[in-house]
């Protein structure tokens, strides 16, 4: 696995001899590393159409705002469906009672957006690895690839996002979410890509503030 240290956007457009020696020696399988650039990695994330890119990290680490500046096509956002449930309910109810509810409305939007071909951004907690699998295997079946976009962001500017959106998460909650998201980041640094997945970048709060598209080619 080679760990591409360059400004190249994540595209199937990517420099021809840099994509041609990866394919050959680990089938395609990319990792770029735009950390610690100071905010001058690249502007757009290109990936092939009909692919699905899964953005994942800390809760706070900026997932949801990346997505709603940057992702073209089908955005998804869990967080979309709970402040739609939201408005619908009373005050008084706690959000635990109807969490289940949010849950099944999002997966349910999720796979209409698999099953219409177009190009997905899907936002993950980093927790359910399960989730991974599926859009992996639902973008095999369709021919196209799966990619992950990872924010590598300390926990305490994770936190402080949290306090910014005025909605944080439980300690306990908070360290599951640490362990998951440490591993993920330190598998895909030694070059150990989630199965089925073609290529992850990771970025720093820097480099997601710089991103301005997410997007995908216009199918030939």
């Amino acid at each position: 696995m080679r760990i591409h240290h360059t400004g190249v956007f994540a595209t199937d457009a990517a420099i021809p001899a840099q994509r041609a020696r990866a394919r050959t020696r680990r089938r395609g399988r990319v990792v770029r590393d735009l950390r610690d650039r100071g905010g001058r990695g690249p502007r757009a994330l290109t990936f092939a159409a009909g692919d699905v890119v899964v953005v994942s990290g800390l809760p706070g680490s900026g997932k949801s705002t990346l997505l709603r500046r940057a992702a073209e096509g089908r955005g998804i956002d869990s967080q979309d469906a709970r402040e739609r449930w939201e408005a619908r309910m009373p005050r008084f109810l706690p959000y635990a009672l109807y969490r289940p509810l949010v849950r099944v409305a999002h997966y349910a939007g999720l796979r209409r957006a698999l099953r219409s071909g177009a190009g997905v951004v899907v936002h993950d907690c980093g927790t359910q690895s399960w989730v991974r699998g599926w859009l992996a295997r639902s973008a095999a079946r369709r021919g196209r690839a799966f990619h992950l976009v990872l924010l590598d962001v300390d926990p305490a500017t994770a936190r402080d996002g949290q306090r910014e959106r005025g909605r944080g998460v439980s300690s306990y909650a908070f360290a599951r979410h640490r362990r998951a998201v440490g591993r993920l980041v330190a598998a895909v640094e030694s070059g150990r890509l989630p199965r089925g997945c073609a290529s992850a970048t990771l970025l720093d709060r820097d480099a997601a503030t710089a991103l301005r598209r997410i997007g995908f080619r216009e199918p030939v």
